[in-house]
């Protein structure tokens, strides 16, 4: 199982789309899987046969783990999967009965499961005991399906226990909503976080998108006005285009927002890559492209991987402030809140006028950057989405001294 995004840890097989015996070429579809982020098809890296599947549709596997066997007109080795033994099955039968092996006793302490590392997690998750599973995967091998369908057994025993409560709908958590859950959990328990607000004025931002639309042109979002703001403050703040890795801050060249996309079910970040060299429209296309991708569960591996920062929006929603979770290994997290009318003094003569205003919240690690940096930041990001003409030139306007 290849790794198709920076956090997978295991993917779902949906369908394979080729049979044992098949031919393919480099390029064409092998199967459908579902990672933690998206459901995308893995094309094959070169020409082949598939010679035997080893996890069949709907089983969870991890990343390395076999999956299929080739053929590619070489004599089909024997493929050892992990855990499994090494030592050649003799051609007699042995003397002692068949129906002694170490699951004839599946609750004796002695035996080790044979199970994938995917279900000892989720076992562990769950409080389940592999010793009372019988797998269904190759060789019976418990699968990290195997072990939901446990989990689920036992809590259906014991639902008469919440009668309390009325009848109790245990909801199994997609692969995609298990990993969030873990993600951030880490995120909360390993990042010592710190918050910075600030109020922008975007009152000429919005006159400026009006008046695009009273032209009929091509319309950015407010959104897009701040991936583009907010690429360009990386440039110039590089500390916060960083992780925290191993004790030491890596900061990267590239700067790659990732923009938040909330589904039916999940929550979802796809990268605008390079998005300090793109000028605004390239940033809303791409946007635009990878939000439907992101709704419609298509997002490709590339869509996922290296992003170095993240925006989320929920003021499209009405919000008008919150704090975001960091999505590590990042650094910070941009959390945007709802563009919104207020009256404001006007200046400094005890006169009141309207104002459209924006409430933006920086999370940051504390262990990369601090608190007088993420001021820096938000004033220099308050600073180009209070002038967004200059948002919508060359790239290098953003950045000082272009």
């Amino acid at each position: 199982m290849p790794r198709l995004s920076d956090s997978m840890a295991d993917a779902v097989i949906l369908r394979w789309l080729k049979r044992p015996g098949d031919a393919f070429e480099r390029g064409e579809g092998l199967i459908e899987v579902e990672t933690d982020k998206a459901t995308v098809v893995y094309e094959a890296e070169s020409d082949g046969t598939l010679a035997a599947i080893l996890a069949p549709d709907g089983t969870t596997v991890a990343v390395g783990e076999p999956i299929a066997t080739l053929a590619n007109g070489e004599p089909e080795a024997t493929v050892v999967r992990p855990h499994a033994t090494a030592t050649p099955v003799p051609a007699t039968p042995r003397a002692e009965p068949a129906e002694v092996t170490p699951r004839s006793h599946p609750g004796s302490p002695g035996d080790r499961p044979n199970a994938t590392p995917v279900a000892k997690r989720r076992a562990v998750e769950l409080g389940v005991a592999l010793h009372r599973i019988v797998g269904t995967g190759p060789g019976g091998r418990i699968t990290g399906d195997d072990v939901e369908r446990e989990a689920a057994a036992q809590s259906g025993t014991t639902a008469g226990t919440e009668a309390g409560k009325g009848a109790v709908d245990v909801v199994e958590l997609t692969p995609t909503q298990s990993t969030i859950a873990r993600r951030m959990a880490e995120s909360a328990s390993t990042i010592p976080v710190f918050n910075v607000s600030t109020d922008v004025d975007v009152t000429a931002l919005t006159e400026l998108r009006k008046g695009a639309r009273d032209d009929g042109g091509d319309v950015a979002s407010l959104n897009d006005f701040v991936v583009k703001a907010v690429a360009g403050v990386l440039r110039e703040f590089p500390r916060f285009n960083a992780s925290f890795v191993d004790g030491s801050v890596e900061c990267y060249s590239r700067v790659n927002v990732g923009v938040a996309v909330a589904t039916e079910d999940a929550l979802l970040v796809p990268v605008v890559h390079d998005a300090d060299r793109k000028s605004l429209a390239e940033i809303g296309a791409d946007t635009r492209r990878l939000a439907d991708a992101a709704r419609r569960r298509v997002l490709q591996p590339d869509d996922l991987q290296h992003g170095t920062f993240t925006v989320s929006n929920l003021g499209m929603f009405g919000v008008r402030s919150f704090t975001a979770i960091i999505d590590p290994p990042q650094a910070a997290i941009l959390a945007v809140g709802s563009a919104r009318r207020v009256p404001v003094e006007a200046n400094g003569d005890d006169r009141v006028a309207f104002r459209t205003v924006m409430t933006v919240t920086l999370t940051c690690d504390h262990r990369v950057v601090y608190g007088a940096n993420g001021a820096q930041f938000l004033s220099r990001l308050r600073e180009l989405l209070e002038q967004p003409l200059a948002l919508t030139c060359d790239p290098a306007v953003t950045q000082r001294g272009g």
